[in-house]
């Protein structure tokens, strides 16, 4: 959270956004679980609560999007409080994209279960890196409530796992469809929702990296992990 300013309305201003974001992230680390789990059930009724709800998401970007406006054209806020409220904004554009992807994983479940050979396709690289990329998400969360660097540092360390799961699916993908080209329609719909998972990971790591720039000061995008790691812990 910022350092303790002289205004205490700004200070509530600010928590205000924080707790904000922190209940989109929330419903967003919801959305991809049961998302995730509508594909591992082949369940379309939790399918079509992922599409409904996403809404809610929508308009809690809109809203938090307007209150960091506010907040910069009526507090002018400067030095670390003006990278506090640019990192917010960026971070729910993160959580609504991470969002967007769990609906595209719900879509692609009922387009599956609509098609034949869903069952032929091992698929349990794309529930781990499900699994893991909630766990990111979750963790990412809580490193931005608490500002925390080296927790940042740790998850974007950790969504290489992710990356790793999605790649060793596809080159399986690719067996698949060479062996019987009947499931190569189903096979697309699979490496969709990989894709998604593993975008839902990069959404993660890019809030952890939000966070260094807030702490640190040091726009760390488009730097190594290792580079990026040194900034967090230094």
């Amino acid at each position: 959270m910022p350092d303790k300013h002289l205004s205490t309305q700004f200070d509530a201003d600010l928590n205000a956004i924080n707790t904000k974001l922190l209940q989109m992230g929330g419903l967003v680390e919801a959305q991809i679980a049961t998302a995730m789990k509508a594909l591992s059930e082949f369940d379309a009724s939790l399918a079509d609560q992922v599409v409904v709800r996403e809404q809610q998401i929508n308009a809690l970007e809109i809203e938090i999007d307007a209150d960091c406006g506010n907040i910069i054209a009526r507090r002018q806020p400067t030095a670390r409080d003006l990278r506090l409220v640019m990192a917010i904004s960026k971070t729910i554009t993160n959580l609504e994209r991470a969002g967007d992807e769990a609906e595209k994983i719900a879509k692609r479940t009922k387009h599956i279960m609509e098609e034949t050979g869903a069952h032929a396709i091992n698929y349990s690289e794309v529930k781990l890196a499900g699994e893991l990329a909630v766990a990111l998400l979750r963790q990412s969360l809580d490193a931005f409530a608490r500002l925390d660097t080296v927790a940042a540092a740790r998850i974007v360390k950790e969504d290489k796992a992710i990356d790793d799961e999605f790649r060793a699916f596809v080159r399986k993908l690719i067996t698949y469809m060479m062996e019987d080209p009947r499931i190569i329609s189903v096979a697309l719909d699979f490496l969709f929702i990989a894709k998604a998972v593993e975008r839902i990971g990069d959404h993660a790591k890019n809030i952890a990296e939000f966070i260094i720039y807030i702490v640190k000061g040091t726009d760390v995008r488009h730097t190594s992990r290792e580079d990026m790691e040194k900034e967090a812990l230094s």
